[in-house]
């Protein structure tokens, strides 16, 4: 399956830390929305992209967005980068790689690495609705932050 615009999000739960889970799916209908899909915490291109969110934080809370980092990091990780990055928002683990492959953003082989994320945003209107989806295959490639507070402004 993969996740188009206009598609229904589906509602899913993923750990932030050991033992504690965010319910996304609460959300999905009455809040704005941002999924980062990121490959893998502390590597170059994900630090930066999470790091700018979190320098322009003010930004997203004004447009009402509710910001999610998933990485198929193990809650372990996904919470030491939260709390070493200083983030304002969850980092979630899918380390099950459910979560990557509903959306349909999944590496099977990224140079040897088996089911990493692809770098990829959704963002979810207040109805529940995909409204701006962007995914690459180049892990390298950093995400369009403009792109994503035009499409957070309208949604």
């Amino acid at each position: 399956m993969t996740i188009q615009l206009n598609d229904r999000c589906p509602p899913f739960k993923l750990a932030c830390k050991p033992g504690e889970e965010v319910d996304v799916g609460a959300l999905l209908g009455s809040k704005k929305v941002v999924l980062l899909f990121m490959p893998l915490a502390f590597s170059p291109v994900c630090t930066h992209e999470a790091c700018t969110f979190r320098d322009e934080w003010k930004k997203w809370q004004d447009l009402g967005a509710e910001v999610f980092a998933i990485t198929v990091d193990s809650p372990f990780v996904t919470d030491m980068f939260r709390r070493l990055e200083n983030l304002p928002f969850p980092v979630l683990s899918d380390f099950n790689k459910s979560t990557a492959r509903l959306f349909g953003v999944i590496h099977e082989d990224l140079k040897g690495m088996k089911g990493v994320a692809k770098r990829s945003v959704f963002v979810v209107n207040r109805a529940g609705i995909v409204s701006y989806r962007w995914v690459t295959e180049n892990p390298g490639e950093q995400v369009d932050f403009a792109a994503i507070e035009k499409a957070v402004a309208v949604a």
